[in-house]
């Protein structure tokens, strides 16, 4: 029944995907709660050329990959803001016409470079032949994300329920979103390599979906996106290996999906009976002071 766990190449991903459950978690919880997920996929697309420009260069090196995907997020963002100062472009718009450049140059670079790694390994990942240095890359993004949260836990959620009163409070109220943001691309970079540019996202948007329509709480759902993330990885994986034509990757984003859709029609929050008699009631989450 658990043979699974009599191969390497299984206990590391379930490793990986451990880790990445716990880096993951808390960053998908305040993009959904700060009504960034789009933004989130947007840059999982956005640093795609920087990645295959360090890839072209100095070849699947895991150092080179995190400088060039910091630069090309980092370069996405500044322009997106830019355009939306300068021009009369909204930043949304802005946004989604840098990333969908950025992806069509990352591929068309990656492509033209006449690359020996498939297309589909950047797209989709490979978390089943994750190597020690990746493994070391999930472990340092997860320490910098948590260590980063326990210091920053405090404005995020201020600003996240009120900016209005975070900015009058606070001498530099945008510090606080920007390592968000920077957060966000570095856990990005520290999925790469296990699930690939487009997959990465989904562990961090779906499980946090979920949890939402389960409790009213911030650290109820804290706890409860790490628990579906965790689940999702682990039965994703469980999938992949006896259906060996099932990507791991896809596999672990449709389980993440399964949490979805039955949070949304079993969930207190979902399209229960409550929701169906008054369907624009929605518990606001609260914020449990002694946990702060």
């Amino acid at each position: 029944m658990f043979e699974w766990l009599d191969y390497a190449f299984m206990v590391r991903a379930l490793t990986a995907t451990t880790v990445l459950s716990f880096s993951v978690a808390p960053v998908g919880a305040f993009l959904v709660l700060r009504r960034l997920s789009l933004a989130g996929e947007a840059m999982a697309h956005a640093i795609v050329p920087g990645i295959v420009i360090a890839f072209v260069i100095a070849g699947l090196s895991v150092g080179s990959m995190i400088v060039g995907g910091l630069t090309a997020g980092i370069t996405v963002a500044a322009l997106t803001s830019l355009l939306a100062r300068m021009t009369i472009i909204r930043e949304d718009a802005s946004l989604a016409s840098l990333y969908l450049t950025a992806l069509a140059l990352g591929i068309f670079i990656l492509s033209a470079a006449g690359s020996a790694v498939p297309l589909k390994s950047f797209l989709f990942g490979s978390i089943l032949g994750i190597d020690d240095e990746s493994l070391i890359l999930i472990g340092t993004t997860a320490t910098i994300t948590l260590v980063s949260f326990a210091l920053i836990i405090r404005p995020l959620i201020i600003s996240t329920i009120d900016p209005v009163f975070h900015e009058s409070q606070s001498k530099h109220p945008g510090l606080v979103a920007h390592w968000f943001m920077f957060l966000v691309v570095l856990n990005l970079l520290g999925a790469f390599k296990a699930l690939g540019t487009l997959m990465a996202v989904g562990l961090m948007i779906l499980p946090a979906t979920a949890a939402r329509y389960w409790v009213s709480t911030i650290t109820g759902y804290l706890i409860v996106t790490f628990i579906f993330a965790l689940l999702s990885g682990w039965i994703g994986l469980i999938v992949s290996f006896y259906l060996s034509d099932v990507p791991s990757g896809p596999a672990i984003v449709l389980v993440a999906a399964v949490f979805f859709f039955f949070s949304l029609i079993f969930a207190p929050q979902g399209f229960q009976v409550g929701a169906r008699l008054n369907p624009y009631r929605r518990e606001p989450l609260t914020i449990n002071r002694n946990s702060m």
